[in-house]
């Protein structure tokens, strides 16, 4: 298991890689200048921050009062990963709207295209990240005094 040490290492060059691509990227994708997309990027990555947060804490709430368990299944992981987005945009597709002065559908093109840009930059990041600060090995649970005791009657 990941230190909270390494934890923290983790979330910050994920966010602090992340905005260092996208601000460029997304300013020749969209024809902005490049500090309009920073903000843009800045502010959308300290919401989805703040938003990652909360909702998940709602979230299992609501799972310990509707199933009585924050155990989730894939169709729950679905319905969670689908409503986690559709709370981020609502959030954020204003704010980027109003920020860059443009309309809600092409601020609802910016924000998929973030979105995407994200999803590939995450299994990307995190691959990379893997190799480069793997996991420590862990001993069985027989080395560490977890085996089953063992009684001759």
């Amino acid at each position: 298991m990941r230190t909270v040490r390494d934890r923290i290492r983790h979330a910050l060059s994920f966010e602090i890689i992340g905005l260092m691509l996208v601000t460029p990227l997304g300013a020749i994708a969209f024809h902005m200048p490049m500090h309009h997309i920073g903000v843009v990027s800045l502010v959308g990555a300290t919401i989805a921050t703040a938003w990652n947060y909360v909702y998940n804490w709602l979230f299992d709430h609501a799972m310990v009062r509707i199933a009585g368990t924050v155990r989730k299944t894939v169709a729950v992981r679905v319905l969670h990963a689908v409503l986690f987005e559709l709370g981020l945009l609502a959030v954020l597709l204003p704010f980027i709207a109003w920020y860059l002065g443009i309309s809600l559908i092409d601020a609802l093109i910016m924000d998929i295209a973030f979105a995407l840009f994200y999803m590939v930059y995450a299994f990307v990041f995190n691959w990379g990240y893997d190799r480069v600060f793997p996991l420590p090995v862990e001993e069985p649970a027989s080395a560490l005094g977890m085996e089953s005791a063992v009684r001759a009657d």
